[in-house]
């Protein structure tokens, strides 16, 4: 009895990993519309990303403050090392990328996020290496992310600069999952993601001397398209979103959740027809069909290796 409570404890739990990550993809894929919308009017990149991970840390901060600090100072490193990777050096590498090179390119470059976590945790976890299924199943879903960046061009520059900054951002996401599948044994995931909001937005305030503000917060509250996107990416793509994804990647590991990471530019191509009139054609479709097969086929594969070996054993 008490065995099949346990199991069924572990699949709603897996269940509830697999939707979190579901909805934190959902958001961010929306994000990058909300944040087009933010650039049209001429906000800095620097600015929306101060803005809106310094509104969800003071959110958090007002709701979990008793705990300052971590157990250690080694902990508290790590703490400030996720701030760095999945904040200010992921989002304004990111950000300056798309000012040497093309949209394509880096929508492109930071979608290799979960091959490169599947090279990192094949390398440093030996109990947890990925199948040769998840690996094929990934390289699927990764054409398809292709398929869906060049949805509207064909046209494939390479500039070395953008390039390696949007490979840098890739791999810094890849390094702060892994980091997040450490701190998670120790920690509640408020706590590590007011920290990591905390540590981001620190190390990205001397990017200000480089970008000032274009608009000060009176001037956004004043403004209703403003605000609005504003307080999506601060409480929906940061809070909501950053706290979901260190539950994801605790319940289901980090390969799967970054897996979910290919749904990202689905996401932003369904929302970008809907709310900017954006085409999408063919290849698109054809994108979204290899993104979902891949999924599908990593999760078929993998079961049907562990069934082998189970049943071998």
């Amino acid at each position: 009895m008490a065995g099949s409570e346990f199991k069924l404890q572990s699949n709603k739990s897996l269940i509830f990993g697999h939707l979190g990550a579901l909805l934190c993809v959902s958001m961010w894929g929306v994000s990058f519309v909300s944040t087009k919308v933010l650039l049209n009017a001429e906000m800095q990149p620097v600015e929306i990303y101060i803005y809106r991970f310094a509104l969800a840390y003071l959110i958090i901060l007002a709701l979990k403050h008793k705990r300052w600090f971590a157990n250690n100072w080694r902990d508290e490193g790590l703490l400030c090392l996720c701030g760095i990777l999945a904040g200010s050096i992921y989002f304004l590498a990111e950000n300056f990328a798309l000012r040497y090179t093309l949209v394509s390119n880096v929508s492109l470059l930071t979608s290799l996020s979960p091959l490169i976590t599947t090279l990192l945790v094949g390398a440093l976890y030996k109990s947890d290496r990925p199948g040769s299924g998840m690996i094929a199943g990934s390289m699927v879903a990764f054409f398809g992310v292709a398929c869906v960046i060049f949805n509207s061009s064909f046209n494939l520059e390479i500039n070395p600069l953008g390039d390696l900054l949007a490979l840098a951002a890739a791999f810094s996401w890849s390094l702060y999952s892994l980091i997040l599948k450490r701190l998670n044994a120790n920690y509640d995931v408020w706590f590590i993601t007011r920290k990591t909001f905390f540590y981001g937005v620190l190390t990205a305030l001397p990017f200000i001397t480089v970008e000032p503000p274009k608009y000060n917060p009176l001037e956004i509250c004043q403004n209703w398209s403003l605000l609005g996107n504003i307080l999506f990416l601060g409480l929906g793509a940061s809070l909501v979103a950053y706290v979901l994804w260190s539950e994801t990647v605790k319940k289901v590991g980090a390969i799967k959740a970054n897996n979910y990471m290919y749904l990202q530019p689905v996401v932003t191509l369904i929302v970008s027809v809907l709310a900017l009139g954006e085409a999408i054609s063919f290849v698109g479709i054809m994108g979204c069909a290899l993104i979902l097969l891949g999924l599908w086929l990593g999760d078929y594969l993998t079961r049907r290796q562990k069934m082998k070996g189970w049943m071998k054993g």
